[in-house]
């Protein structure tokens, strides 16, 4: 989940009782919220609850499926299986699987349990294979010492290469971004001869040449088009005015994506997670328009961000519109984060043909072009 409530944690052991005990007593004392012989729940100082749940081997799976498919999941299986507690005490489901397979469901994946269509996909073996790790053929949005970065473009591909990527994209800040070092001109125009000569001794990995452009208040790019057409793709973004009211800002962002130098739209709602709820857009216009016009949208991996939300590439995806999954990584240590972009993935039912980094560089360029 995109932002953590509780903990919840299923165990198996002869003494809950003492497992109680021993657990308020933890680094001091956690204050137990309430409990029963077969379930606690603990208040944690950092904010989240700790929930413990008595169950046994002979039930694991089942009690896995309870714990991690929400209210709604948990309804729809009800409808197809009966009660799950009176099953817990009449059958045995050791694994999650053994429990599917039981009411000829086909498995479904936890990020998907959440009460939407997942049942009946499953019930008709349409159930998406959703997209892992290893799809990810390399990374359309990140960051060098050029603008707000901590590293080298170097240090940034040699680190790529090492993760197995077949291609990277450097996008840094445009000029109007002073905060974060923005580049200027003069200088985007040094970095794409830097690239170019950079390519010519790379093999194996490819970089590509991009910016992350501003969304400038009427709309517009923050570079001129001269400069933009040099390069490979950009990420489009919005890093000011977010008071405008959700009309004006979706107007916004329609008027920037018809300029054909427009590829992905970069963390579309601007929020950070706990900080700062974002703007207000018109996400199912916003999407049609991408199609439309052949743009794409980015699931920005940062733990801070993970925006887009689950509902919106699920939307997106629906209509056709690839996503991208970026890290927006600020330093080769920040690589690793894409991770969290991929379970938000995950939780919106991507497979690897919504994804527009799964593609193989020579298909991902032509996609590139509008």
């Amino acid at each position: 989940m995109e932002v953590i409530e509780e903990l919840s944690f299923v165990v198996e052991t002869e003494d809950f009782a003492k497992l109680t005990s021993q657990m308020e007593r933890y680094g001091g004392r956690i204050a137990l919220v309430e409990s029963n012989k077969y379930s606690a729940v603990f208040a944690l100082s950092s904010g989240p609850l700790l929930r413990i749940d008595l169950t046994d081997a002979k039930n694991w799976g089942l009690s896995l499926i309870r714990r991690t498919g929400n209210k709604a999941h948990l309804k729809k299986l009800v409808a197809v299986s009966g009660s799950l507690t009176s099953l817990e005490t009449k059958s045995s489901f050791p694994t999650e699987r053994s429990f599917y397979d039981s009411f000829g469901i086909a498995f479904i994946e936890p990020e998907l349990r959440e009460g939407l269509e997942e049942v009946r996909q499953a019930r008709r073996g349409t159930l998406p294979t959703l997209i892992t790790e290893k799809d990810i053929q390399g990374d359309l949005h990140m960051h060098t010492e050029a603008s707000d970065g901590s590293n080298s473009i170097e240090q940034m591909v040699a680190a790529a290469e090492h993760g197995g990527y077949a291609y990277i994209g450097i996008s840094d800040h445009s000029q109007s971004l002073k905060i974060a070092g923005g580049v200027s001109e003069e200088k985007l125009w040094a970095q794409i001869r830097k690239i170019d000569q950079l390519n010519e001794h790379l093999n194996g990995i490819r970089v590509l040449k991009s910016a992350e452009v501003d969304i400038l208040a009427d709309g517009t790019l923050d570079y001129s088009d001269e400069l933009l057409r040099e390069l490979d793709y950009t990420v489009c973004s919005i890093h000011s005015r977010f008071a405008f009211g959700k009309e004006k800002q979706t107007e916004r962002i329609l008027r920037a994506m018809d300029n054909k130098f427009f590829t992905i739209m970069g963390h579309a709602t601007g929020r950070l997670l706990l900080k700062r709820s974002g703007y207000e857009i018109d996400m199912e216009r916003i999407a049609a328009h991408a199609r439309q016009t052949g743009c794409f949208f980015e699931i920005n991996s940062s733990p801070d961000r993970l925006d887009l939300s689950a509902e919106n590439p699920r939307v997106a995806a629906g209509l056709g519109v690839l996503i991208a999954i970026s890290t927006d990584a600020h330093s080769i240590h920040e690589f690793g984060t894409i991770r969290y972009g991929i379970e938000q993935a995950r939780r919106a039912g991507l497979e690897e043909t919504s994804v527009l980094n799964c593609q193989p560089l020579e298909k991902l360029t032509k996609l590139f072009k509008r």
